[in-house]
């Protein structure tokens, strides 16, 4: 599976024409996240979402409220992935947004029992808004490791092949690993 993965373009009116072009090569489009700024322009920015024609995901950043996603009901093309799983031939790929700065998220490590079920013969993809705790996506300078622990727990007990997660924009380009779990912030 051929995946354009994004995060954090903070878009302030329109989606890119280079992000656009470079869906055609995709099979699934993935965004982890803080897609606007702050929530401008959020209703032009979904509909340019269509523009990419390949089914696309999304899960919120810091920067989208949960409200504004009421646009997506009946998009056949674009779906809201927050605390949901959807399954695409023999992935399954689950979705965590909104946050991005607290350490664990009770709500999230509730799901793990629920995932584990559904994941069953699956190959799992995790896309998350906050980097996960210890690796390299969350790590910045001056203020040490700064990810999510839960999202680290789930990783240890789903086991998923890929995760996706953005937030800490200083990690753009980070690839990690956690055992057989490959972790970027595409950027």
């Amino acid at each position: 599976m051929n995946i354009l993965a994004f995060t954090d373009p903070h878009f302030e009116e329109r989606i890119n024409k280079k992000l656009i072009a470079k869906a055609k090569d995709a099979d699934i489009v993935v965004c982890a996240g803080d897609f606007t700024n702050f929530g401008r322009n959020f209703d032009k920015i979904i509909k340019d979402f269509d523009k990419f024609k390949k089914p696309t995901l999304i899960v919120p950043g810091n920067h989208e409220e949960g409200e504004d996603f009421n646009v997506l009901k009946g998009n056949k093309k674009v779906k809201f992935l927050h605390k949901k799983s959807i399954v695409i031939g023999d992935y399954l790929f689950f979705g965590y947004g909104y946050g991005g700065f607290s350490e664990k998220y009770k709500d999230l490590e509730a799901l793990i029992p629920k995932l584990k079920k559904e994941a069953k013969g699956k190959k799992v993809i995790f896309v998350t808004h906050p980097p996960i705790y210890g690796t390299t996506t969350d790590y910045i300078d001056w203020a040490g490791h700064v990810g999510n622990k839960s999202a680290l727990k789930l990783i240890e007990e789903i086991k998923p092949i890929l995760v996706i997660c953005g937030h800490i924009e200083e990690n753009f380009g980070q690839i990690d690993n956690i055992d057989k779990t490959i972790i970027i912030n595409p950027g």
